[in-house]
């Protein structure tokens, strides 16, 4: 697929353009499509999304969609793929959203994909995909704000010991001798 020179420098700064202009439901969407993007009605695009630089043409944003605050989405990596968000989708900030040649990425009708989330496969309609809940794997002794070196932070982390049997059903005592409330435990 060749693309005239001139199409390519329109359509890099169209895509500028929409990344830092007002108007998420209006002057984004509309500049997008000027792109070559499909992109339907009510479609809502954040601040900052990087929408498919080399081929726009291979996005589709369906009715009612909601593109968040520096979402990516890439309809290639290896060629040309495409990408298709469909009606009433949700893409959580900074989800990136990608395929690659020749692969067609769908995110379902309703779907709703988590901040942070990296998609490299279909979502079922309606699907809520998040990544794991971050789980600390270490207790800091100086903070990092106050140490003198990295180093210095990096001798005063004690590893979070994990059990190796699940825990009981029973909340721990703490040192007190009282249940400590599960808020306050570390897993």
């Amino acid at each position: 697929m060749s693309v005239s020179l001139l199409r390519r420098v329109s359509n890099r700064a169209l895509h500028l353009l929409a990344r830092i202009s007002p108007g998420a439901k209006s002057v984004r969407p509309f500049l997008h499509r000027l792109r070559g993007a499909r992109i339907g009605k009510d479609v809502f695009i954040g601040d900052d999304v990087y929408l498919e630089n080399e081929h726009p043409e291979m996005v589709e944003i369906q009715d009612g969609a909601h593109v968040s605050v520096r979402a990516v989405i890439l309809a290639h990596t290896r060629g040309a793929g495409g990408v298709v968000i469909e009606k009433n989708a949700f893409i959580g900030v900074s989800a990136v959203v990608v395929t690659s040649g020749n692969r067609m990425l769908r995110v379902g009708e309703g779907a709703v994909v988590g901040a942070g989330v990296i998609v490299t496969r279909d979502v079922p309609a309606h699907a809520f995909v998040a990544n794991e809940m971050p789980k600390p794997i270490a207790t800091v002794g100086i903070p990092l704000t106050q140490a003198e070196t990295v180093e210095e932070f990096m001798r005063s982390l004690s590893p979070v010991q994990r059990p190796s049997k699940p825990a009981s059903a029973q909340a721990p005592l703490s040192k007190s001798g009282k249940l400590e409330p599960a808020a306050d435990r570390l897993s």
